[in-house]
């Protein structure tokens, strides 16, 4: 019987069953939904069994027998077969997943990124949480939030559990990831407007190489546009920019870095840079006014004396000034969207593969 499963399991993988494992498993006569991007149906429980049918995620299915942790599934078009239970979600786990979508179409991003390899998108902030898209080397997403994860089994979210991880702005300065393990997660928006968690380290943030190249191998984790000159008849963008120096800090961000276009020397200067920050996301960028008034921008920094400050400085001639400094009132620790002016995004032609690899070696070196 043991060899019979495991030689079962082993067709599972195969046909992409076990991609991912998902919650708990539907009981007979409940309706479930396929969690995994793809799902092959079987028609009996053997290696050698057919396919009687793929179904895509999001599909609903009825289940109609189950045996051990395989269970048998009835299609809308009444197609039947065989499949993994864990690679399908129940009714509350595809709500909680709806909901995800729209509560990210309201957080502001953290700028565009693409994808370094393929890369599993999950329901929740856990390797082994259910996969329900892949995305491919070189697509772009947009990233909308950072969490850290402790390596821990894999449990369901329950139907009252809260939609996001704890803030990372919960986790003290000190802390160090424990001896488990820990991994860096990010929060994106795909094209299809569905959203997921992905390992933040397979990403690259889509700022032009050109501006990129003074990372000092440092990560990117954020950037935002902060004006235009044109040059010789093209467009030149100032930017703005977070880096990190190493992964699994408690913060989102340690330094920033304002780059504007020289069109006297034609390369791109430092205006302002700050280090040795604790930063925090949400950051704001808003525009200029017609009248004259300066392009403002908004970081939540903590200081020496541990509380968080919401600093607002403005962008005017080249020149960044704090402005303003008041106590930060963070509306996402109540599970609440910060809608905020979503900046401009660069140009497709931002960033190349040869570019992010050489990027990605930077990080290690």
């Amino acid at each position: 019987m043991a060899q019979t499963l495991a030689s079962t399991i082993i067709a599972c993988v195969a046909l992409g069953l076990l991609s991912c494992r998902a919650g708990g498993d539907p009981a007979s006569g409940e309706t479930a939904y396929v969690g995994s991007h793809e799902l092959a149906l079987l028609a009996e429980l053997s290696p050698e069994a057919e396919v009687v049918a793929r179904v895509h995620h999001g599909d609903k299915l009825r289940v109609v027998a189950r045996r051990r942790r395989f269970v048998r599934v009835r299609t809308e078009g009444g197609a039947e077969g065989w499949a993994d239970g864990q690679a399908l979600l129940s009714r509350d786990e595809m709500s909680r997943l709806r909901r995800l979508a729209r509560h990210a179409e309201g957080l502001p991003s953290h700028g565009a990124a693409t994808v370094f390899g393929a890369l599993n998108v999950h329901t929740t902030p856990h390797r082994q949480a259910p996969s329900f898209f892949q995305l491919r080397e070189g697509d772009r997403v947009e990233v909308v939030a950072h969490r850290i994860e402790v390596r821990t089994p894999y449990r369901p979210p329950s139907a009252d559990q809260d939609l996001f991880p704890p803030p990372i702005w919960r986790l003290s300065p000190d802390w160090s990831p424990p001896p488990e393990g820990a991994d860096d997660w990010a929060l994106v928006r795909i094209p299809d407007g569905r959203a997921g968690w992905v390992l933040a380290r397979m990403l690259v943030m889509a700022i032009p190489d050109e501006v990129a190249q003074y990372a000092e191998g440092h990560r990117i984790t954020s950037y935002f546009e902060l004006g235009a000159v044109r040059d010789q008849g093209e467009m030149r963008r100032h930017w703005l920019w977070t880096t990190l120096g190493a992964p699994l800090r408690p913060y989102d961000f340690e330094s920033f870095r304002v780059f504007v276009w020289s069109t006297r020397r034609r390369r791109y200067e430092t205006a302002h840079i700050e280090r040795n920050l604790i930063g925090y996301f949400p950051i704001e960028v808003r525009a200029g006014g017609p009248a004259g008034e300066p392009v403002r921008f908004w970081l939540v920094i903590r200081d020496r004396d541990g509380r968080l400050w919401r600093r607002a400085y403005t962008f005017a001639g080249y020149r960044v000034r704090l402005v303003e400094r008041t106590p930060w009132e963070p509306a996402i620790d109540r599970q609440e969207p910060v809608v905020v002016e979503t900046p401009s995004q660069p140009p497709d032609a931002g960033v190349g593969l040869p570019g992010i690899r050489r990027r990605i070696q930077s990080w290690f070196e």
